[in-house]
């Protein structure tokens, strides 16, 4: 098999999968080790998952901080361990006011949009003493996890729907009425839209969790960028070359990061390890293209002269 492409490879994730189990795969279909992702998606959720492939996992650093946008479903009546529908079922306050908890809603979201400080779910993996949260909370521990700024930019209530669900999590002994609310939300990296939902509960004083939750946005990347695995896992295995459902470095760094395009000057002083000025963008995070259309670094140009903080093409 020919050496893998370098580049970005963004998967539509199915439910049931881990990130990891994506990433495996993808690792034998394109037939090298050197394969990550760009943020977690949770077994139960599905859609965006960017993936680096060889050289295009060093663009992943600059990814992992990108806004997100998500489509989801919160259930309200119940809360679980999990925040999500995965979770044991903690509390179930029920709804017996469908039009009161949906009057009361506009308030409740306004609340928990814009800048705001969020104790992420305990079942995250988020390191407490060196252990994963998540580990901690399947052995019994009790988690209390510290806020963080997030930024909710958008949060938009699509529809709501009172229904009912199980009284208990296992066999079904009873049902209570419950309010399932459809939402599009976009936020900053580190946001958990499970702990939106969890929260979203508490406000309204009965209970949240997700039931849904569909990734549907990675920085510039959309659902129209991304392959669905089943389908990818087909072409390939039908002969197709892996190659061409990988967008190359240089598009992949254009696509979401500033561009500086360089001289053929700059491009060799690069390559040599010597330093250039900035160009006109002041960021800290800037794909320096030469000529020929290569991606050769993404370079730091928050001041006068730039610093390579990854090299990726040899001297031309």
């Amino acid at each position: 098999m020919t050496a893998a492409r370098s580049g970005l490879l963004v998967v539509d994730k199915p439910a049931g999968w881990t990130s990891h189990d994506v990433v495996a795969r993808v690792r034998r279909l394109c037939g090298t080790r050197r394969v990550g992702h760009a943020g977690t998606l949770d077994p139960m959720a599905t859609g965006v998952l960017v993936l680096g492939i060889e050289k295009g996992t060093k663009l992943l650093t600059f990814l992992v901080g990108l806004d997100k946008a998500y489509t989801a479903t919160i259930r309200l009546g119940q809360a679980t361990l999990t925040d999500d529908a995965e979770g044991e079922v903690t509390g179930s306050v029920g709804i017996t006011d469908p039009a009161a908890v949906a009057a009361a809603l506009p308030s409740a979201v306004a609340a928990l949009t814009g800048d705001i400080e969020q104790v992420p779910s305990s079942v995250s993996a988020i390191k407490v003493g060196g252990e994963r949260s998540y580990a901690r909370v399947r052995k019994g521990d009790d988690v209390d996890l510290p806020p963080r700024p997030v930024t909710v930019s958008r949060f938009e209530v699509l529809g709501v729907t009172p229904t009912t669900a199980p009284l208990t999590g296992g066999e079904v002994l009873d049902v209570l009425g419950v309010l399932d609310v459809d939402v599009e939300v976009e936020v900053s990296s580190g946001t958990y839209v499970r702990a939106l939902a969890r929260d979203l509960g508490a406000a309204l004083g009965v209970g949240g969790h997700l039931t849904a939750l569909r990734r549907t946005r990675v920085g510039r990347f959309g659902l129209s960028d991304a392959v669905p695995l089943d389908e990818l896992v087909a072409r390939i295995e039908a002969g197709a070359d892996p190659a061409t459902c990988i967008l190359p470095l240089a598009e992949a760094a254009r696509a979401q990061l500033p561009v500086h395009e360089l001289s053929v000057e700059e491009a060799r002083s690069l390559g040599h390890g010597q330093r250039i000025p900035s160009g006109d963008v002041r960021a800290e995070a800037v794909a320096a293209i030469d000529p020929g259309g290569r991606l050769v670094a993404v370079l730091d140009e928050s001041r006068s002269i730039a610093r390579a903080r990854v090299v990726f093409a040899p001297a031309g």
